[in-house]
């Protein structure tokens, strides 16, 4: 069943694309050359709105001091800056928005954030960039801790004067036409930024740290649950839970568990800025108080 604001965004017809690929692979490098391909006039990139060379609203991420602090923001975690992103989005006329986030899961995260449909299309950065150019941008972010924002340098100045860097220009030709025509080529300007939090480079969790959160969460949920055994797994999009627990008799165990998968999720996203790509929960056994 959709949703009101689904209905209220097929009915003027807008279209959401992902794009995605793990941090440092250079997606917003390529954000715009893709927006071209597809005819999109939104761009939603780590915080900002951004229609051609203008940032229309939001904050960058790439301001902030710490990484977490940052994957906050790229999240929009906070309700003030989602919520003047999501009143811009309704004030613009536009049909298509592409969100760039590191998994599908944190484009989905972002689009129900911002009122928006979920992605109709995902474009990963395998599928656009060779090996040896992502290989590239991923040793120029972790030696160097260069970042890109799609707009240009005199905009990002005028916005974040304190990390801007460089800026670069992206020669896009366009395909001839049947008649044999080369359509006119267009220009794009980026700008290369340093965050304060790429210069002390990322931070992570250890896994210590995560099964406190994660006793703490169940200990707060019902106290009555016993957890057995947890397991920590962690890719390149965030961090798999599979919990093994023991439950009281009595207990509404679908319910219950699905309860429970949601409050953990979102309490450790919220104080952490990690992603929590699944939890898995394995009930041992059914006990009497």
């Amino acid at each position: 069943m959709k949703s009101i604001s689904d209905l209220y965004w097929f009915f003027k017809g807008v279209k959401v694309y992902a794009f995605v690929g793990e941090s440092g692979t250079g997606k917003s490098f390529r954000a715009k050359l893709l927006a071209q391909k597809y005819g999109i006039e939104l761009i939603i990139d780590d915080g900002l709105l951004i229609r051609d060379d203008k940032i229309l609203a939001g904050h960058s991420a790439k301001r902030e001091q710490t990484f977490l602090a940052a994957v906050r923001v790229a999240l929009f975690d906070d309700k003030s800056h989602r919520d003047a992103v999501a009143r811009t989005l309704q004030s613009k006329p536009f049909r298509k928005v592409l969100i760039l986030g590191t998994s599908e899961k944190m484009v989905s995260r972002i689009a129900a954030r911002l009122q928006l449909p979920q992605p109709m299309k995902v474009i990963k950065i395998e599928d656009i960039a060779s090996q040896e150019e992502i290989e590239k941008a991923i040793r120029s972010r972790r030696v160097e801790g260069k970042h890109v924002i799609p707009v240009p340098s005199i905009e990002v100045q005028r916005n974040y004067p304190q990390i801007f860097y460089d800026r670069v220009r992206v020669l896009f030709k366009r395909k001839q036409t049947p008649l044999g025509a080369l359509n006119q080529s267009k220009v794009y300007e980026k700008s290369v930024v340093r965050p304060e939090f790429s210069k002390s480079g990322r931070v992570t969790i250890s896994e210590a740290a995560l099964s406190q959160m994660v006793l703490h969460c169940v200990r707060e949920f019902d106290e009555q649950i016993r957890i057995k055994k947890l397991t920590i797994k962690t890719d390149a999009h965030g961090y798999r839970l599979v919990i093994v627990i023991d439950v009281p008799f009595g207990t509404q165990l679908t319910g219950t568990i699905h309860k429970m998968q949601q409050y953990i999720v979102e309490n450790i996203e919220r104080y952490t800025g990690i992603l929590i790509e699944d939890v898995h929960i394995i009930i041992d056994k059914i006990t009497r108080t």
